[in-house]
């Protein structure tokens, strides 16, 4: 059941990512980095749009130049652009392009740091990336990717932890996930135990609350199994949010 669950909102998640096929308006000051990027770069590994995905990387460079306040942010993007070509370069056994994403992204994901110690962006991006992604790096660049994503999972929680249950569900819902699935990776069990619980109390009657279930029934599937995107990020798509700018 927990299987069904999962591919059903895996699959809800495509729709929405394809469902926003025009261009991002970049000019629109009003609107973050992150909502103009988020469904284009996310189409790639939800929907293998490669098409999107590429958009996505040009508008990461075009937003550079328009908006370099926002340089940490959007060397974060470049970070998660490639780390993602560089799972697809290792799962085609391209090794030498595998290397060159991957050290890439690490020396991308870490001058976002330098660049934005504190910048909650800057550890959303770095965190969720790893967390989608880590399982699928070669064995050896795991443990490594885990510390990362539990690093930025930290600051985010020193940020958002005294307001968690204020939080949207999905916001709510994707740091607590995140909490769990990087604390239990990298052996922090009684940890991860603790956020399970923390989901469960904060997120009852969503997608969140079956995984977590899972996880307390079976702790064995904590290892091979996830809590994180399990929901849309409704309120900040973009066609949502430029419904909700062109309404004021």
């Amino acid at each position: 059941m927990n299987m069904i669950k999962r591919s059903l909102s895996l699959l809800l998640l495509t729709v929405v990512v394809m469902a926003q096929s025009s261009d991002p308006p970049l000019g629109n000051t009003r609107l973050t980095v992150h909502t103009l990027l988020r469904e284009d770069i996310f189409a790639g590994f939800l929907a293998n749009d490669m098409e999107r995905f590429e958009r996505g990387e040009r508008n990461i460079q075009l937003l550079m130049q328009q908006r370099p306040a926002a340089k940490s942010n959007l060397l974060a993007w470049q970070g998660l652009a490639n780390l993602y070509r560089a799972v697809r370069a290792y799962e085609e056994k391209s090794q030498g392009e595998f290397q060159n994403r991957y050290e890439s992204a690490v020396n991308l994901f870490a001058d976002a740091r330098k660049l934005g110690p504190n910048d909650g962006g800057v550890a959303a991006v770095t965190g969720g990336s790893y967390v989608v992604l880590a399982d699928r790096l070669p064995k050896e660049k795991r443990a490594a990717a885990w510390s990362q994503a539990y690093d930025a999972y930290q600051m985010l929680w020193a940020q958002q932890g005294s307001v968690v249950d204020k939080l949207p569900v999905h916001i709510r819902g994707e740091l607590l996930a995140g909490l769990a699935q990087s604390a239990q990776r990298t052996g922090r069990t009684e940890e991860a135990a603790k956020h399970v619980d923390k989901i469960l109390e904060l997120l009852r009657d969503t997608p969140y609350e079956g995984a977590a279930m899972q996880w307390k029934k079976d702790p064995n599937s904590a290892g091979t199994s996830t809590l994180a995107c399990m929901t849309c990020h409704e309120p900040g798509r973009l066609v949502a949010r430029l419904a909700d700018l062109n309404g004021k």
